[in-house]
């Protein structure tokens, strides 16, 4: 009986992938055919560019600006995300989390140019793209994608590899959860349910427009929207991913908590990290990562590019000092753990808001985060009762909120922010009413907790009926490095 239900769970989950993505129709235009939504809402990412593109050369300095970039993002998971959460477990874990961060990298990767890029990135419904670049069909050396200035293009090939790095490490952030007691299987199969039903979407309602050149005037800008992601048709304002990033894999960490379960020994024996000089290696590399990450979403190298940078290193600077001296009043001791942690969450809170507040509004979310953060990974996770191994909820989570929501305060043009653009004007339009775009803001936040909470829970489920989720308390007590893969990380 049990192998007959394995059988039908495993077909039905064929089929619900099928039937969910092909909701989306596949009339999407191509990169060369591509017109433009939301004149009101200039969110993150576009996926190509209008009429007449055959006659738009990308700008060698807009393309070498996001190849580099793109570098800089996937050094962020290999290493820096795998030697940050590396140096958090114990010694006898630490080469399964950096295997879980190469492999599972590698494996979205090769689902993004399979059928990845072109749900999260091609016109279909307001929740899901088509299927016209399955296997990248139709992309080529000439085919170009959409930026955020009129007449202005990058090599979709560029684009589509960018943005690649950042479905890659959205999934990676998750596995710092549930670290220490998880089946290697059994990340990989959860890895492959979430990010199709769960990241993609989210990409594609937050992100996906067909960039600015189709606002020629009221009513054709009107159309243009409406082939966006439907949160990017409410105005949400995302500019490097947190949503879709930090909150979507947050919520996908907390949920894997509760139903993984706590680590053998939980409460009961110290979990302390085993190397935090790997760990401050990996938040090094991953604040420099970050700059790829924040100042690329620019898609130009131009004055977005460096607002998103400087507001980058402000931020990040100000958490670190914001945690630090919260941590220093409270526990008598600033840690370099905490400093190290103070940065990432930094990092976290300012990139949904990089490209659209002042450098001022960057010290404040900063300041803000840093001390929330520190509630998150205290407070918020003893309220919560969930054994998050390293904290994914309390510092992506609580960073992303808080973020997400003070983007929609610090980009009010009177604060010092960018204001919203118009691009059937051409210019900043002249009102920006704060409160109702806190109130956007939160709308997707919401979204993207409810989406992937529900996306997660489901998967987690699935794994554990079809293979299992979690070792066995031998193997858990042994350490994954021996029990999972046959090596260990130190020489006794």
């Amino acid at each position: 009986m049990k192998h007959w239900m394995k059988k039908l769970i495993v077909s039905g989950a064929l089929l619900l992938s099928f039937g969910a993505a092909s909701l989306a129709p596949t009339s999407m235009a191509f990169a060369q055919d591509k017109a433009a939504p939301a004149a009101t809402a200039p969110a993150a990412a576009p996926a190509a560019a209008a009429e007449p593109a055959a006659a738009l050369v990308p700008n060698k300095g807009d393309t070498a600006w996001l190849l580099v970039c793109t570098a800089l993002v996937i050094m962020m998971t290999v290493p820096a995300l795998a030697l940050f959460y590396g140096g958090l477990v114990r010694k006898k874990n630490m080469l399964s989390v950096l295997m879980q961060c190469l492999v599972v990298f590698s494996l979205i990767m090769v689902l993004w140019a399979v059928y990845g890029y072109s749900i999260a990135f091609t016109e279909g419904n307001a929740f899901f793209g088509g299927f016209d670049r399955l296997f990248l069909m139709g992309i080529t050396p000439d085919s170009v994608a959409a930026t955020f200035s009129k007449g202005v293009v990058v090599p979709e090939l560029a684009y589509m590899v960018f943005q690649a790095a950042f479905a890659a490490i959205t999934v990676c952030l998750i596995v710092g959860a549930f670290v220490e007691r998880m089946k290697f299987s059994a990340v990989l199969l959860f890895a492959v349910l979430w990010f199709t039903f769960s990241y993609l979407p989210m990409a594609h309602m937050v992100w996906f427009w067909s960039g600015p050149d189709a606002f020629t005037d009221a009513e054709a800008a009107e159309k243009a929207l409406a082939t966006a992601g439907w949160l990017f048709q409410k105005g949400a304002l995302d500019f490097a991913g947190g949503t879709v990033v930090h909150i979507n894999a947050a919520m996908a960490g907390l949920v894997g908590a509760y139903v993984v379960g706590k680590r053998v020994g939980y409460g009961k024996e110290p979990f302390k990290p085993h190397n935090l000089t790997l760990t401050m290696v990996g938040a090094s590399l991953l604040w420099v990562g970050w700059f790829g990450f924040n100042a690329g979403s620019a898609l130009e190298a131009n004055g977005s590019a460096a607002l998103a940078f400087a507001n980058t290193l402000m931020a990040t600077a100000a958490a670190v000092l914001s945690w630090i001296f919260a941590e220093w009043a409270l526990k008598g001791k600033p840690s370099m753990l905490g400093g190290a942690s103070g940065a990432v969450a930094g990092l976290v809170a300012i990139t949904p808001a990089a490209g659209y507040v002042g450098v001022m509004g960057s010290l404040i979310i900063g300041l803000i985060a840093g001390a929330l953060c520190l509630w998150g990974v205290t407070g918020l996770k003893k309220l919560l009762k969930a054994d998050d191994s390293l904290d994914v909820f309390g510092v992506h989570g609580v960073g992303g909120i808080t973020g997400a929501l003070l983007t929609g305060v610090f980009a009010a043009p009177s604060l010092g922010g960018t204001g919203i653009y118009d691009y059937v004007a051409n210019a900043v339009a002249p009102e920006y009413d704060m409160m109702g775009q806190v109130m956007i803001q939160a709308t997707a936040v919401v979204t993207t907790l409810v989406w992937s909470g529900v996306v997660a829970y489901i998967s987690y489920k699935l794994v554990d009926m079809l293979i299992g989720l979690r070792v066995s308390e031998e193997e858990e007590r042994e350490g994954l490095d021996i029990s999972s893969h046959g090596e260990t990380a130190y020489e006794m």
